[in-house]
């Protein structure tokens, strides 16, 4: 089935197909592209206006169409343009998974503005360090969210609330409501590809979170690439059985639950615009709750879930799954975090009509980097699969050398979704390769498997967790000496954070107590849920470096405070 896959693949890309890839320059790099992506997000989001009274946005009662959501886009839009926002400038989005997070992001990107993703877990001291970076003209934000702002306000005297679901007035914050009574007038505007459609931050590995700059020729290949996954494999394994290919019955509308962050690639990117792109429904929840799920998917007829790993696992085990209708969904797995070879076999087995799934990306590459699902997962569980079109992909060894096909070296990729750069920092990439971080191995199929992580990180449940950032907070407290954070294997959320912790002479300090000094400091799911004081200083290497390996090795959960 791999050879049908190769000679599919193939055909897809060749000149005059849909998915027809070229090389082309981009800021000096050959890049390979899609020829017949859209141009641009507002180019793309035009295109769904074709669905009219279709639904698109869901949450608990409320219905909104895609004739709908096009009215209110272009009213905000509008409202942003009377408010001073022009192509180029930056405005903010921090919310919950609320419908009018989608809302905003196409009002944003259609008018040629930039939409800054705010990880809504933030605190206030990590929103005042966002904002300073990227300098928005207008901060959308819910309840919640404006609450953490106000704490740090009087340093933005210059950023315009657009507030959502306030439940009462806000001085100086204008409500949704005055936003979208505007014309639904989307202004014109001329839009480059290669100009940054949005900024989603991701951790730090020296401690800042980094602004990532996604341009809309990468946004849109990301989307194409993602057609393009879901097409290939199975009119390739149809080929090799010698049967017809699979048609989607077009009267049935596909539906997708949005179980993770959209001010991660993985929601907004990969679900969200995917969806968009067919015409589908997006569901939206509160928070994730692996029974609310399962009604949902029941309720909504959801035929795509693609979350991290252990939400899957979640309703698998929940009490809930053997009495709940899930015989809707096609497609069951994850990304933002690796799926766990056993998991494949449990989501393949314990659903009715779905297929497993796995998918490996970054916002660095402003979604997807490689995906596999169906058989081939089966067959090869411990891989994600091929890179797509638009991705070049190479193993490389310390010195930057490609190795051999099944030799083991940092994965590199380079393409139309690679990120112009970081906000505000110098632009490290070698002609346009980006490095990845992960250890990897290509097969004699071009499958890539993952094998270790280069970079000094946690992936906490689909968060990407820097063991720097953490480490300069703890250093900050006056007890702290030495400090070393790990990743701790956690069989819910994949990997949890960890702190080995050698005192000051003379210090003393309970684990509740660090904890409680980073509440201010970083986002819950950064803060160590298990920490180690130990005796003896930490272990170092000639070069004066923590060994970090070592120390892991060194200690017992059981002892963690």
């Amino acid at each position: 089935m791999y050879e049908e896959l190769n000679a599919v693949w193939n055909e897809q890309i060749a000149p005059g197909q849909m998915f027809e890839v070229v090389t082309i320059d981009v800021r000096g790099v050959p890049t390979r592209s899609f020829t017949h992506a859209p141009n641009s997000l507002r180019e793309f989001w035009l295109s769904a206006a074709a669905y009219g009274d279709r639904e698109y946005l869901i949450y608990e009662d409320e219905r909104i169409t895609y004739a709908q959501a096009h009215n209110q886009s272009a009213a905000v839009a509008n409202w942003l343009h009377l408010h001073g926002v022009k192509p180029g400038d930056r405005v903010a989005i921090a919310m919950r998974n609320y419908p009018e997070w989608m809302l905003a992001y196409w009002a944003i990107t259609s008018m040629g503005a930039v939409a800054v993703g705010m990880n809504a877990w933030w605190v206030p001291q990590e929103i005042e360090y966002a904002l300073q970076d990227s300098e928005p003209k207008v901060l959308i934000c819910d309840r919640e969210r404006l609450e953490r702002f106000e704490e740090v306000r009087d340093k933005f005297p210059n950023i315009a609330t657009l507030g959502v679901r306030l439940g009462g007035a806000h001085e100086g914050t204008t409500p949704w409501s005055d936003a979208i009574a505007a014309e639904p007038v989307l202004p014109e505007v001329s839009i480059d590809p290669e100009s940054d459609a949005c900024i989603f931050y991701t951790s730090g590995t020296t401690g800042k979170p980094k602004g990532a700059q996604l341009t809309h020729r990468g946004c849109t290949s990301n989307i194409m690439n993602l057609a393009f996954v879901n097409s290939v494999a199975p009119i390739a394994l149809a080929r090799s059985k010698g049967e017809e290919p699979p048609v989607q019955d077009s009267s049935k509308q596909l539906c997708a639950l949005l179980a993770t962050p959209l001010f991660h690639v993985t929601a907004n990117n990969c679900v969200a615009q995917l969806i968009t792109m067919v015409g589908g429904k997006l569901v939206h929840t509160y928070k994730w709750n692996a029974a609310d799920a399962l009604r949902i998917i029941e309720k909504e007829q959801v035929t795509t879930f693609s979350a991290v790993p252990m939400m899957s696992r979640e309703m698998l085990l929940h009490p809930d799954f053997a009495t709940r209708d899930t015989s809707s969904l096609q497609s069951i797995g994850g990304g933002g975090a690796a799926v766990q070879p056993d998991l494949v076999a449990k989501l393949e087995e314990g659903t009715k009509n779905a297929r497993p799934g796995a998918g490996y990306g970054m916002t660095e590459t402003c979604g997807i980097i490689a995906a596999c699902s169906g058989d081939y997962l089966l067959d090869k569980p411990a891989s994600v699969g091929r890179a797509v079109p638009t991705l070049e992909a190479k193993c490389v060894d310390d010195d930057g050398n490609t190795v051999a096909v099944g030799e083991r070296g940092e994965l590199w990729v380079r393409g139309a979704p690679v990120i112009k750069g970081y906000l505000n920092r110098p632009n490290s990439m070698v002609d346009g390769w980006l490095e990845t971080g992960d250890i990897a191995y290509i097969d004699e199929t071009e499958f890539i498997f993952l094998v270790d992580r280069k970079k000094e990180m946690v992936l906490r449940g689909g968060e990407n967790v820097y063991c720097a950032e953490v480490e300069n907070t703890l250093f900050a407290h006056d007890c702290v000496a030495e400090c070393v954070v790990i990743p701790v294997p956690d069989e819910r959320l994949g990997e949890e954070v960890g702190a080995a912790i050698y005192l000051k002479e003379g210090s003393t300090v309970t684990p509740d107590e660090l904890r409680a000094f980073c509440k201010d400091q970083l986002a819950a799911y950064k803060i160590p849920r298990y920490i180690w004081i130990v005796d003896q200083a930490l272990p170092r290497n000639a070069n004066g470096k923590f060994v970090k390996r070592e120390v892991q090795d060194s200690l017992e959960l059981a002892d963690a405070g």
